[in-house]
C-alpha cells in the first residue's frame, strides 16, 4: 500500500492479468495466421488448377495432338503440383468462342478447407485454347 490505501502498480490486484492478456492475444493471432495461411493454400490450389488446364488445353491444340492428350497432360501437372486427388475430374470439349473452335479443359477439384481436406467437385476452373483452322 502506497500513501493512502490505494494498491500500487506492482500490487496483488493486478497479479496474473499478464498471463491472460499473452493467452487471449496469442490465440486471437495464432488464428489469424491459420487462416491467412489456409487462404494462401486455396488461392494456390486454385492457380495450380487454372494453370494446369490453360497449359493442357494449349498442348491439346498443337498440331499432332487431341483432346485425349489435352485431359492426359492436364492431370500430369496437377498430380505433380499437388495431388492425383485433385486431378479425378478433367473434361475436354471443344466449343465456339467469338466464332472461333475453342479447346475447353475444365477441372472440378476439391477446396480445400481445413489444409488439403475438403468438399469435392467444389472448386471448377477451365482454360481454353484455339484450335487450329
Amino acid at each position: 500500500m502506497c500513501c493512502g490505501g490505494t494498491p500500487g502498480p506492482g500490487s496483488d490486484a493486478e497479479s496474473g492479468s499478464a498471463v491472460v492478456d499473452f493467452v487471449l492475444v496469442g490465440a486471437l493471432l495464432t488464428v489469424l495466421f491459420l487462416a491467412v495461411v489456409q487462404l494462401a493454400l486455396v488461392l494456390h490450389v486454385r492457380n495450380t488448377a487454372v494453370d494446369a488446364a490453360a497449359s493442357g488445353a494449349r498442348y491439346g491444340t498443337l498440331a499432332d495432338r487431341g483432346a485425349a492428350d489435352a485431359k492426359t497432360r492436364t492431370e500430369q501437372l496437377i498430380s505433380a503440383a499437388l495431388s492425383p486427388d485433385y486431378a479425378k475430374e478433367v473434361t475436354v470439349t471443344e466449343e465456339m468462342y467469338l466464332g472461333i473452335r475453342t479447346l475447353k479443359v475444365t477441372v472440378r477439384s476439391p477446396l480445400p478447407v481445413l489444409g488439403l481436406i475438403g468438399p469435392g467437385s467444389a472448386l471448377e476452373v477451365s482454360g481454353h485454347a484455339a484450335l487450329q483452322p
